[in-house]
């Protein structure tokens, strides 16, 4: 197990953590949470041993192999499948042993390195190395290509792939979540699930934390403490903490009341569709954890618009995609839709299927290919990029930069564009004092999103295009921007892997796949099962790929296995295959039909509580009918776990 008895960790002259004592048993997947700052990343350094305690003592078991994900940028030729594979650096070294052997003729030696690599399952690891390189949002056909081919966010996807490779028995990873779309996203969670040995965590994305984690680590005042379950147990007990402290819950009034008044009002504005009903219990939340929410130090709201054109947008007949001097590249085509004031619109899609070249055209930074885009009058979009951050000019400050915006809309001399209103206005955002007039270059990721935020409210947008906002937020930065989506009166389009802010402000869902946008009827647990189909057909296009290059015969079993044997073989683990998921089918089966049975039961409960009843029918038929709903949830979870080892196991993955 992991020890930590009164350690003291600092960087530089600022003290981390001071005298902090926690114990993470084996096996064990932990969250570790804390603000920016509070000291996380230098913990995992001293976890993966490039620290070393400035006191109290640490210990963990000497023998434990670790892996955690390289943060350098890969700038390498080698194919994308090979460089995944040398994260097992034990089959790398095995292989490299063997072809010396081979060279050398040494008999002996070569017998031994082919056990070697038999016991370090080197049959199937090219096949696991290509299984994590299309989980994580790769095409087949990417497989085989040059790592520096790809862009940055693809090369991060290949160094986790790579550390996910690695056997281990302690797993540390950072902000995994940070260069993934929901569909990769899903399957990590899906593997994480499965993995055997420690993990720990730091992510920003709650429920993330709440799929893969069952205890929390809290940083805070140089002090970890410890929570049982999940991210969402934990801010809930964290919430009960802060209750407690009358002092500083009497401080907090002001800000839950705002939140208490925008849960209030869009919870009735709710109505019976799946994706309300979602939201309505993602604003729950919020209300239980309303004590941490109003702890946080940053608050920020979107000013009323000044027009709320109807509808906003008119999409008739369009084709999206680029445009380039070998012609253009057609990606979504026969588009129609309609945008109104005030809807609240998530945009789905698996990894490539055309999110952001969709939202990149309606905010003009790419040209409509054909048919047209009609605009209300007085339309005003406020976009934010992935890559938003590039356009921050490094040697700039934040107040430079809202100067420079004022004078782009032309707003330069109104009176909230002097400098001691446009130095109010980023301190509501954090950006006080000093921070105002220091070069953006020196900041984190975060405070760098923070900026790009601020400069988005300020341009007091009616439609909203958001693609991936989250990326470089804090939790608390991310609840923050949950409030005030929720509180903004204009239009709102969303592209996020962060299933709880699509949860929280989303009404409605469009689905972008197949070269077309089409409306989802369902809610994010219904998107999860479609991306299981979507990355079941990548599976098996990979494996008729595999099948259609590999040669007919294994050289290291065409001269000892004649046909015969083969088929036996065959028979033997098809025979295996069968046994392995025997159970899980089974288990599968009562799933579905207790589903169905909790199905007609709730018909009937719902039938009953919309006729007249006694006061204490009605009662127990809605106790009931709550417990339906919870059994319900957790089945609809159990099926997608077992649906996926089903997959998994059939396709030769474990």
């Amino acid at each position: 197990m992991i020890s930590l008895q009164n350690l003291t960790l600092r960087r530089g002259a600022k003290v981390l953590l001071d005298g902090a004592s926690a114990t993470i048993h084996p096996g064990e997947k932990v969250a570790l949470v804390g603000r920016n700052g509070a000291g996380k990343s230098t913990l995992f350094a001293l976890l993966s041993g490039a620290l070393h305690e400035d006191g109290g003592d640490f210990s963990m078991p000497a023998h434990w192999r670790i892996a955690q994900v390289a943060q350098h940028m890969p700038e390498t030729g080698e194919a994308a499948t090979a460089f995944v594979l040398a994260g097992d650096e034990r089959l790398t070294r095995l292989r490299a042993q063997l072809a010396q052997a081979e060279a050398a003729g040494e008999g002996m030696a070569i017998a031994q390195l082919h056990a070697d690599l038999q016991d370090a399952s080197a049959h199937d690891a090219t096949a696991r190395a290509q299984a994590l390189i299309l989980g994580l949002g790769f095409k087949p056909g990417q497989l085989q290509q040059p790592v520096n081919s790809f862009s940055g966010g693809w090369r991060m996807r290949l160094q986790l792939a790579r550390a996910l490779m690695a056997p281990s028995d302690l797993l540390l990873l950072d902000e995994p979540t940070n260069h993934l779309d929901l569909d990769a996203l899903v399957w990590l969670e899906g593997w994480l699930a499965r993995y055997a040995g420690t993990l720990i965590v730091i992510s920003h994305d709650r429920d993330f934390l709440d799929a893969v984690t069952q205890a929390t680590l809290h940083i805070e005042h140089g002090q970890l403490t410890r929570y049982g379950g999940s991210y969402s147990t934990f801010e809930e007990l964290r919430a009960q903490q802060l209750a407690l402290q009358q002092a500083a819950w009497a401080k907090q009034q002001e800000k839950r009341a705002h939140l208490q008044k925008f849960i209030d009002r869009f919870k009735a504005k709710a109505t019976k569709a799946r994706q309300a009903q979602s939201r309505v219990k993602a604003l729950e939340r919020m209300e239980k954890i309303a004590p941490v929410l109003a702890e946080s130090e940053l608050q920020f709201s979107f000013r009323e618009p000044p027009a709320l054109p109807n509808p906003m947008l008119a999409i008739k007949e369009a084709a999206f995609g680029y445009r380039s001097d070998a012609g253009d590249k057609l990606i979504l085509q026969s588009v129609s839709r309609t945008v109104l004031a005030g809807q609240r619109i998530g945009i789905l899609g698996a990894n490539g299927q055309g999110k952001s070249t969709f939202v990149k055209t309606i905010a003009h930074q790419l040209p409509l290919l054909a048919g047209r885009v009609t605009e209300g009058k007085g339309l005003a979009i406020g976009y934010f990029a992935q890559q938003e951050l590039d356009v921050l000019h490094p040697q700039s400050t934040p107040l430079e930069h809202m100067v420079r915006l004022a004078r782009e809309t032309g707003r330069e001399n109104a009176e909230e564009a002097r400098e001691q209103p446009l130095r109010n206005f980023l301190g509501g955002f954090n950006f006080a004092g000093d921070m105002a007039a220091q070069p953006v270059g020196q900041f984190s990721g975060g405070e760098k999103a923070r900026l790009v935020l601020a400069m988005l409210v300020w341009q007091r947008p009616n439609l909203l295009l958001l693609d991936e906002p989250t990326n470089h937020l804090d939790l608390a930065t991310r609840e923050a921007l949950a409030v005030a989506l929720n509180s903004f009166e204009g239009t709102l389009m969303l592209v996020s892997h962060d299933r709880a802010l699509l949860r929280s402000v989303c009404d409605e869902f469009w689905l972008v796949a197949r070269g077309h946008v089409q409306p989802f009827e369902g809610d994010l647990r219904d998107y999860q099962r479609y991306l299981l189909d979507e990355a079941k057909r990548q599976r098996e296009a990979a494996a008729q790929e595999a099948s259609a290059a590999a040669p007919k015969t294994s050289p290291l079993t065409a001269n000892s296995i004649n046909p015969a044997e083969q088929r036996r073989q065959q028979a033997r683990l098809r025979a295996q295959l069968a046994e392995k998921t025997k159970p899980l089918k089974r288990q599968l089966a009562a799933a579905d039909a207790r589903m169905a049975a909790i199905a007609t039961r709730r018909t009937e409960l719902e039938t009953q509580l919309a006729t007249p009843q006694p006061p204490a029918a009605i009662a127990n038929a809605g106790r009931e009918l709550k417990a339906l709903e919870n059994e319900l949830t957790a089945l609809e979870e159990q099926w997608l776990e077992l649906s996926t080892q089903i997959e998994e196991i059939e396709n030769g993955q474990a």
